[in-house]
């Protein structure tokens, strides 16, 4: 069984795992994940998204919660927890990712759970996320106990170009 740690990653931690983060979300997108990018995605055009990421990081806007397998960054979520001054109670859960190669090791729940606590830590009580309507992160999220809000049809495209629907989800937790 592979050592698997899960962990809050500072900006200077962010930054010096650009590589690993940028072959995540490469890995994701050219698997066909609509997380925001097209096909083709080089990993090499990850590292600006990662970059800003890590700004975000430092600016205490954005958690962002790594899964590692034998010390390498193998999967991430993100909580953004800049939200406007009437919704202080909630958070946004962004780009649950898991690399190919280390799928079936139980990450993604692990990641879930991890950002839940950190919301938890952080008083936000009401999370919500979007996921494309028939891939596979939707049935995820209803095993993970999460509530379909509703669906928008043509709401983004998938990373080979076609449109897809999105499913808003949301979850309360007990703070």
């Amino acid at each position: 069984m592979p050592d698997v740690n899960i962990r809050v990653l500072s900006e200077e931690e962010t930054l010096a795992a650009l590589p690993a983060l940028a072959e995540i979300l490469s890995d994701c997108v050219e698997g066909g994940a609509s997380v925001g990018f097209m096909q083709p995605f080089p990993p090499e055009a990850a590292v600006p998204f990662w970059e800003g990421v890590a700004a975000a990081v430092g600016r205490g806007e954005t958690v962002l919660v790594v899964a590692e397998v034998d010390g390498r960054p193998v999967g991430t979520v993100q909580l953004g927890v800049a939200t406007m001054p009437n919704q202080p109670h909630r958070a946004d859960i962004k780009k649950l990712l898991v690399h190919r190669n280390a799928r079936g090791l139980g990450l993604a729940r692990r990641l879930m759970e991890a950002a839940e606590a950190e919301a938890i830590k952080r008083r936000r009580r009401v999370l919500v996320l979007d996921t494309a309507t028939g891939e596979p992160a939707e049935a995820i999220y209803e095993r993970f106990g999460w509530n379909r809000a509703g669906v928008v049809p043509d709401y983004a495209l998938m990373p080979d170009g076609r449109y897809c629907a999105t499913t808003f989800f949301y979850k309360h937790l007990a703070v």
